[in-house]
């Protein structure tokens, strides 16, 4: 019989800092240039080049720091992390290792409807690395280029601590993260970019142990999915390990999306593997406490504020809450509409639905949606006073959302227009009744799905144009009179 295992998690989190230049020179942070093109000698590495430190990657670092209820240091200094990779033009990175700049901190997550606290061990700043470019898998590449645009692109590394118990708790955390450094606006946290990229470290343990298990560290997570599935992956290779006999062994692997397995890259190195020291061309930050105060007074509302202002104010469920407020932009759009629009639920019911089915739909976020606040109203009302039916409303809403047309353009164009005329449909009613005298029967002896067919035709008819509810009215007031 297989032993009860316990699984250990704990993410370490690299987010690019949202700056207009990178950390160390003036070239362009910026996604999607050509290749090599956004590049200086500081950043390509050349000899003799000195850094100077961007004031602004600083800046953000202390208020995603703040926003994750980190202590921040009052001095932190810069390292070099010595090792050997085709994407390190100086061989070494400018990172911080010794004294971070915030420490300490902690994300609340929800499980099974009780908040947990998922400590943060520390965050500190680095410059990024440039990007490699493999052909296929890293494994199996015939060959890969290097790209420098990246390299010396500002980076916070947010270290938690291994306080997840399961992948999916894993995840709830990731998107929590994400959640609030958007809401503090140091990141655009474009996980497609590379924005946000996520290493997980998982082991195992017997259920009741206290020492850790061997842990192995999972790369090539860039997707919320991808980091729930390896880690899936990853615990069940570790227990069929175990209980064939088997140890593990420290390493670092890969996520294969194609083939949905974990593969070893290489052995996981330990911090004195990396021969850290303090770096000589850089001086240590003093980061006075005013400084401090003035960016924690300026902090915008975070993700649980918001919740909570969406539960109290608006009525609405923890669960709707907590969905849109996973991003400014989404709760701005829902803000501006809940202004204008009496029952808040709808309005979130079709965000949730209809919005994000598109917006999953089409890969875009809701910043990049042509639909606006006022035209999103127009159409709650139109639904409101009986000119669509919400069937209709549906399709109106696609066209907006490919077109950007007003629902009145729309619904003009396509004569969309719902028959509410009580004199017309009654009409319809009785010509169907007329033509279907063996429905009518069944209806009476008892057949409730009689009925439904009777709408079917009317609703046929008119081209899906028919009140629904006043056609169910009519019919049960004329079949009732017959």
């Amino acid at each position: 019989m297989g032993h009860e295992y316990e699984t250990v998690i704990g993410l370490e989190v690299h987010v690019e800092l949202h700056t207009k230049s990178k950390i160390f020179c003036a070239c362009p942070n910026e996604f999607g240039a050509e290749p090599n093109t956004h590049v200086c000698p500081i950043c390509a590495g050349f000899p003799g080049m000195l850094p100077v430190l961007n004031k602004e990657a600083v800046e953000l670092s202390i208020k995603a720091g703040l926003a994750l209820n980190c202590h921040i240091a009052e001095v932190c200094k810069f390292d070099r992390k010595n090792y050997f990779y085709p994407d390190l033009p100086k061989a070494y990175q400018i990172s911080q290792f010794a004294m971070p700049i915030c420490q300490q901190g902690y994300l609340e997550i929800d499980v099974d409807g009780a908040p947990k606290r998922i400590g943060i061990h520390r965050a500190h700043m680095e410059e990024d690395a440039g990007k490699l470019i493999h052909q296929g898998a890293i494994t199996e590449t015939l060959y890969t280029l290097v790209d420098l645009n990246r390299s010396g692109v500002p980076l916070l590394e947010i270290v938690s601590e291994p306080d997840m118990r399961s992948a999916e708790e894993a995840r709830d955390y990731l998107e929590k993260l994400r959640a609030v450094l958007l809401f503090a606006g140091v990141s655009d946290c474009k996980m497609e970019e590379g924005s946000l990229r996520c290493d997980a470290n998982v082991s195992i343990r017997p259920l009741g142990e206290k020492k850790l298990g061997t842990r192995t560290e999972i790369k090539n997570l860039n997707s919320f999915r991808s980091l729930e599935r390896a880690i899936e992956y990853e615990v069940n290779r570790q227990k069929e390990r175990l209980e064939d006999g088997g140890t593990i062994i420290q390493e670092t692997l890969t996520w294969d999306e194609e083939k949905q397995v974990t593969r070893s890259l290489r052995s996981k190195e330990e911090a004195h593997d990396y021969r850290y020291f303090p770096d000589p061309d850089l001086v240590p930050i003093h980061i006075s406490r005013d400084w401090v105060e003035a960016l924690r007074r300026n902090l915008p509302e975070m993700p649980d504020q918001a919740r909570e202002r969406l539960m109290k104010e608006q009525g609405l469920p923890a669960y709707d809450a907590a969905i849109i407020s996973l991003s400014p932009d989404y709760l701005a759009f829902f803000d501006a509409c809940a202004a204008r629009y009496s029952n808040a639920k709808v309005v979130s019911n079709w965000m949730m639905v209809e919005l994000n089915r598109l917006l999953n739909l089409h890969n875009m976020n809701i910043s990049e949606c042509k639909i606006n606040s006022n035209d999103f109203i127009l159409m709650l009302n139109y639904i409101d006073n009986g000119t669509i039916s919400g069937k209709m409303a549906k399709n109106v809403f696609e066209e907006m959302f490919a077109t950007g047309s007003s629902p009145d353009k729309i619904i003009q164009e396509k004569g969309m227009v719902q028959i509410s005329d009580e004199k017309a449909l009654l009409q319809l009613v009785r010509k169907v009744l007329e033509e279907n005298p063996e429905v009518v029967r069944d209806y009476k002896n008892g057949k409730e799905k009689a009925l439904g067919f009777l709408v079917g035709q009317i609703m046929k008819v008119t081209k899906g144009q028919a009140n629904p509810g006043l056609v169910n009215k009519i019919l049960k007031e004329t079949l009732t009179e017959e």
